[in-house]
């Protein structure tokens, strides 16, 4: 995440951007007004788009001045050059400030939006049930358009049937079972179609057996139920599947029969089939998985921001980032819990200090460089022969000019060991072997199909030889690079599948609260048994009007978990989205989800079981940790940034407040 913010962005876009004269104009005449063209301001994602723009007098006369553009919000969707050139990269909101400077006059400055589309459709996704259906059955239909370049548009497919006797269907999507027989359902936008054959069964169903009949669980727990349609003489009617409902509505039951419950009492399951139908009653109690916390050890830390906290593999030493300026990788000693202490430090041309990472054998570190004086950046490969106190061998900055925002060091027996850094100017991922240590060389570089302006590679999470890409405005990619799904290397890394969604309505509530221009990507995976969670980094375009200082704002974000048991097709079934705060970096032990939720915390969850629905509302939160610190970077305010677990405690790295040591307790002991 960047901390400046954008009212500070805007000013030192403004001071610091090029400048266009115009001809033809007075000269020494104070502007009061400016005119940019074009009016129409609406670009689709991947073409480019001119501004100009005149200063005027309060006479509407030109005036000869000196025009400035500068890029306010939607910095990672486009970009804006000197002469006023705009390209846009992806969908979204891209906000650009033009001002007109005159010598002794006041500058006049005026903001523009400029939104930037989906392209034309390219393909239509249906999302229906294959199964049969029978007379009287009803269903609604659901289809997503795309463009060429996997965004999706917004605009809802229109569906048209085949045979309207045999199955009707709305524009919308509702579907009525009229009729024996078969029909093809298509769903149209722009030039782009979809297909698909829905039979129709006459029946007669005489009967509907529904199991489990009645169940008793928890809040969260996920029960499968069956239905089976009979005929009239007992015979179970093979393929088809109800539609399926259940009273009260802090429910939810998926079109498999995935039952999922939010709050304890009792609820009914029905099954339908046109004319027949069947009932289960569920019976839930409250989940009960809330712990206490308790404060281990504390390491403040106020001269930078904390960036990226990771323990070595001996469980005595640890590492720490720095930001905002910061130029300072810090090396602690944890032996002692309780008193964390600084024992070394690695000092280097760079204003951030991202993220860091040790191999499994704890010999080597790398960690990465953002903002170097030199431009210099990419990462850095230290010895920890002796883990308190780290010697850097030597730095990797090919084509990383930009910026290296997080690195990940995964090792296979086949291919040796091999650094996967982002890269901060083009968003691409670098594949980098470090089988040598002091001599890193480059054997592959991987993008996704976008401009670069519209591209940013965030994190990385490599795992039995599949990477999980968190690509922002591509959302989750899963390349094989050394797996064999796809015939994947790290020197050729091969596509398996992408996950992508639609960022801008799902967060359509924070550009109504802070303005458009807003940031917001696929920021973090994680991968887990058969799920991945992703978590988006959400932050408003500006700070809370008249509020004192960064500790009255906050973050927004969603996590997903998407179910993988499919690999080459990740589809999303459960989420936990904060009342108030954002989602970051998570860490995964056993049955537990460790979170830091910037201003929310820090955030412990429950993930046992199989996972549907929304997650908050199921009571699955263990715990909760405000780590706000009077005397921190940012006064009394909490931005938790992850979580590294080890020996049952988690490492929580803030922003604002440094190192916490936390432990979860176990539940206190019940007195009669």
């Amino acid at each position: 995440m960047r901390l400046r913010s954008v009212r500070s962005l805007l000013l030192a876009l403004t001071l610091a951007g090029a400048s266009a004269a115009v001809g033809h104009a007075q000269q020494g005449a104070a502007p009061a007004k400016l005119v940019i063209t074009p009016a129409t301001r609406t670009l689709t994602a991947g073409d480019t788009l001119r501004l100009r723009a005149e200063a005027r007098d309060a006479d509407g006369n030109v005036v000869r001045a000196r025009i400035r553009f500068a890029q306010a919000g939607g910095r990672f969707e486009g970009v804006v050059d000197t002469s006023g050139l705009v390209t846009a990269g992806s969908t979204g909101t891209l906000e650009i400030v033009v001002s007109a400077i005159v010598p002794e006059a006041r500058p006049v400055i005026e903001r523009v939006s400029i939104k930037v589309v989906a392209g034309p459709a390219a393909r239509v996704e249906i999302d229906a049930p294959h199964a049969p259906m029978v007379v009287g059955q009803r269903i609604r239909l659901a289809a997503r358009a795309f463009s060429a370049l996997n965004d999706v548009r917004d605009e809802r497919p229109r569906f048209v049937s085949s045979a309207p006797r045999v199955a009707e269907v709305g524009a919308d999507g509702f579907l009525v079972a009229k009729a024996a027989g078969t029909a093809t359902l298509t769903a149209t936008a722009g030039s782009a179609s979809a297909t698909r054959q829905v039979t129709v069964l006459a029946g007669p169903i005489a009967s509907v057996e529904l199991t489990p009949n009645t169940t008793d669980a928890r809040t969260g727990d996920v029960i499968r139920f069956k239905a089976v349609a009979k005929g009239p003489s007992g015979q179970a009617l093979a393929g088809v599947a109800p539609t399926w409902s259940v009273s009260p509505g802090n429910a939810m039951i998926d079109a498999d029969g995935a039952f999922v419950g939010y709050d304890a009492g009792e609820y009914t399951v029905i099954a339908n089939f046109g004319a027949r139908t069947a009932e289960a009653r569920v019976a839930l109690t409250a989940r009960d998985v809330r712990r206490p916390l308790r404060v281990v050890g504390r390491l403040p830390r106020t001269r930078f921001t904390t960036e990226e906290v990771w323990i070595h593999p001996d469980g005595k030493h640890a590492y720490l980032g720095s930001g905002s300026g910061g130029d300072v990788l810090y090396a602690m000693d944890i032996s002692n819990p309780s008193k964390p202490v600084v024992t070394d430090s690695l000092i280097e041309n760079t204003r951030r200090v991202n993220d860091v990472m040790t191999t499994k054998d704890g010999k080597w570190m790398v960690f990465t460089r953002e903002g170097a004086a030199d431009r210099k950046n990419g990462f850095v490969i230290a010895s920890l022969e002796d883990p308190a106190h780290p010697k850097k061998v030597t730095d990797y900055t090919q084509g990383m000019t930009g910026g290296v925002h997080s690195a990940f060091i995964y090792e296979q027996p086949k291919y040796g060991r091999h650094v996967y850094a982002t890269n901060d100017g083009t968003g691409a991922l670098h594949i980098v072997d470090i089988n040598d240590p002091a001599h890193p060389k480059e054997v592959a570089v991987w993008k996704t199909a976008r401009a670069d302006a519209g591209r940013t590679l965030h994190d990385i999470d490599v795992q039995d030889g599949l990477l999980y890409g968190s690509w922002w405005n591509d959302g989750l990619v899963i390349l094989d690079v050394g797996n064999g799904i796809k015939g994947g290397s790290p020197s050729n890394p091969q596509l398996v599948s992408q996950y992508k969604y639609d960022l801008n309505a799902l967060y359509r509530q924070v550009e109504l609260a802070g303005g458009p221009g807003f940031i917001r990507g696929t920021h973090t995976a994680w991968r887990h048994k058969n799920y991945v969670f992703i978590a988006d980094e959400v932050f408003p375009s500006s700070g809370v009007a008249g509020a004192k200082d960064a500790s009255a704002g906050r973050a927004y974000g969603r996590l997903q978990v998407l179910d993988v048991s499919d690999i080459t097709k990740p589809k999303s079934v459960a989420w936990y989205e904060p009342e108030f705060g954002g989602v970051h970096n998570v860490w995964v032990a056993g049955d537990t989800l460790y979170m830091g939720a910037y201003n929310a915390g820090f955030r412990v969850f429950d993930i046992s079981g199989e996972l549907r629905g929304d997650l908050r509302a199921q009571q699955r939160e263990i715990g909760h940790l405000n780590t706000a610190d009077l005397d921190g970077f940012v006064k009394n305010a909490a931005m938790t940034w992850g979580v590294v677990v080890r020996d049952g405690l988690a490492y929580v790295n803030d922003m604002y407040n440094g190192l916490w040591v936390v432990k979860i307790e176990p539940k206190p002991a019940v007195v009669p």
